[in-house]
């Protein structure tokens, strides 16, 4: 399925949205900023148009379909203009800036009757896919434990722009980071339903503003009299109706050196156990086969690595929307990981265990 797409946002992840497109064989055909010459640095590549006027884009009937690839406190709002135009939307992660306005989308999307997707990227890394695989048939068993971590070495992102005033971004690491790590947890696991949440968050690199050499930097070059006011890093433990307990470890800026604590998922089963780098190129599984342990390494197929994962979502989001298919990362499931990412926020804020329930209804 070929799909008419347009891009709500040239910034580094509008950027890597309009590459992914063209990969999966639908480029955009047009780049929406408002900044024109930034959208024309992100449209040429791909022989889109560039434009300013984000309602003349969304009034545009050769326009079927938009990513929206905005600062946080423009998702909710942005998505539910572009269903309102009838488009189907994929929107950037976290969906919303809470659970209202996640609320307010879904609503959105059943009165245009059009498809909405997040972007919860990790779901089409080849690791986690063949993770997928083999916890459906049944390798692991039952899982009671799963461990998932982000660590950058010095990769604040946009330091001092909206990445890390609260206002636009609704939080530092946990809502940069923490959307994927919960995404995927659950996603693994069968979406089981997160009682209650145990957060411990950290800001050390605002004051005084990070003055160190960067590492893998960036949503814009840092901004030294710019606003630091998020967390940058944190330590959440999650406990699920099932009995499944989560542990997450994330951190903008960890200073050690790539590799020495990989950004990867443990899962731990009554049959058996699993680990896996998120951008790896494979799976390490102890197991039993036949009365005996067994170590079993599983290698990714040569070039569906992580830099894949952006191809292979939007492939999925042009299957679903010519189809009508609902999408494997729907509304629900952001709706879902917004209302943890709550409760985190409101335990580091009181300082102790609380229900995710309560914490979405305070």
């Amino acid at each position: 399925m070929t799909i008419q797409l347009g891009i709500i946002g040239a910034g580094g992840i509008g950027q890597v949205h309009a590459k992914a497109a063209s990969e999966a064989g639908h480029a955009a055909k047009v780049v929406c900023d408002l900044d024109g010459q930034r959208a024309t640095e992100a449209a040429q590549p791909w022989g889109a148009e560039a434009m300013t006027d984000v309602d003349a884009m969304l009034a545009r009937d050769d326009i079927d379909s938009i990513v929206v690839a905005l600062p946080n406190c423009l998702h909710a709002p942005m998505a539910c203009r572009a269903l309102a135009a009838g488009k189907h939307v994929l929107l950037e992660k976290p969906m919303a800036m809470n659970v209202t306005e996640c609320e307010d989308v879904i609503t959105a999307r059943d009165a245009a009757a059009r498809l909405l997707q997040v972007g919860f990227v990790c779901r089409f890394a080849a690791t986690v896919q063949a993770a997928r695989r083999f916890i459906e048939s049944g390798r692991l068993g039952r899982i009671y434990h799963a461990r998932a971590a982000m660590y950058r070495r010095r990769g604040i992102p946009g330091l001092g722009r909206w990445f890390t005033t609260r206002e636009q971004s609704g939080g530092g690491v946990m809502i940069d980071l923490g959307p994927h790590l919960v995404d995927l947890v659950l996603h693994l696991a069968d979406r089981p339903e997160v009682v209650t949440a145990n957060a411990v968050a950290t800001s050390i690199f605002g004051s005084p503003l990070y003055e160190y050499r960067f590492t893998n930097m960036w949503a814009g070059p840092p901004d030294p009299e710019g606003t630091f006011d998020v967390e940058d890093g944190a330590s959440v433990q999650l406990r699920c109706a099932n009995d499944l307990t989560i542990s997450l470890e994330m951190a903008w800026a960890s200073h050690l050196p790539d590799g020495t604590l990989p950004d990867g998922v443990t899962l731990f089963g009554e049959q058996g156990a699993m680990h896996f780098d998120i951008w790896g190129d494979h799976i390490l599984m102890g197991t039993e086969m036949d009365g005996e342990l067994v170590d079993v390494k599983h290698q990714i197929t040569e070039g569906e690595d992580w830099g894949t994962a952006f191809r292979r979502q939007h492939e999925s989001f042009a299957a679903n929307c010519g189809s009508s298919t609902a999408p494997t990362a729907s509304a629900e499931d952001g709706r879902e990981v917004q209302r943890v990412l709550e409760a985190m926020y409101a335990s580091v804020a009181a300082g102790n265990s609380v229900q995710v329930a309560e914490a979405v209804n305070a």
